[in-house]
């Protein structure tokens, strides 16, 4: 499934941006290179995780680099405020009891790290390439270095139909589009306040589960919506965009 995403993401990126390579830097490509690394792993690591437990427990951890993020990055105290917000939602979202395993634990660890990574090189990479053209050659990089592994662990079930169907609504609708537009949000947004209002996720997954798994959330659960939210909203009002020109 990480493999069909990045396909459908590098197909439909580099369709769209038609990316230039003539002329870019050395370091353009470092850039490049370590953000299809950090999309690769932060994408495989947490299927790995949701493979060994609760989706929403796994978001909830996913989310401890994005936070590391913003707590290195803030600078006054209401920023601190706003973080120790979305903490205190993201441990409520956590408190729920469930069958955990450390390796799917360690999963979502790697998961955030690698999240963290990819926050930080997306906002470097639309610093240095042109409109989505950074995020298409990632998505081809990271392709390529997800098939081996995806050959071996699909095998035959990938040319079936139906699996390449439904990994292609899933990397549009989980790669294409809100990577696109995460990188877009990184040219004018501080990835420190990015950081801050990727906390919706774990929120957001608790509400998936609801529309998907039938599982209603508890009042605990609904008060950890409430604080990312608000931690969300108020990190974004507190803290000025900082606005640098995109590459022509």
């Amino acid at each position: 499934m990480v493999w069909l995403r990045l396909v459908t993401s590098a197909l439909v990126l580099v369709a769209i941006a038609r990316p230039q390579l003539r002329g870019r830097s050395r370091d353009d490509w470092l850039v490049a290179a370590g953000f299809a690394l950090s999309l690769g792993i932060m994408n495989w690591a947490i299927y790995q995780s949701f493979a060994r437990i609760p989706l929403g427990i796994a978001v909830t951890i996913e989310f401890v680099g994005p936070l590391t993020l913003a707590v290195v990055g803030s600078r006054r105290a209401r920023d601190l405020l706003w973080v120790g917000l979305a903490a205190v939602g993201v441990l409520l979202l956590g408190l729920e009891p469930a069958d955990l395993s450390v390796a799917g634990v360690a999963f979502a660890l790697l998961a955030g790290a690698a999240w963290a990574a990819y926050i930080l090189l997306s906002a470097s990479t639309g610093r240095r390439w042109p409109g989505l053209d950074g995020l298409a050659v990632a998505s081809v990089l990271a392709t390529v270095l997800m098939t081996v592994p995806a050959v071996l662990a699909g095998g035959s079930t990938l040319l079936d139909p139906r699996v390449l169907v439904i990994g292609a609504l899933v990397g549009l609708l989980s790669s294409v589009v809100p990577y696109s537009c995460e990188m877009v949000a990184l040219r004018s947004l501080a990835p420190s306040v990015f950081g801050i209002l990727m906390s919706l996720e774990p929120a957001a997954a608790a509400l998936a589960a609801i529309v998907v798994l039938h599982e209603l959330l508890s009042p605990l659960q609904w008060l950890a919506v409430a604080c990312v939210v608000v931690a969300s909203g108020g990190a974004t009002r507190s803290r000025p965009l900082h606005s640098e020109p995109a590459p022509d």
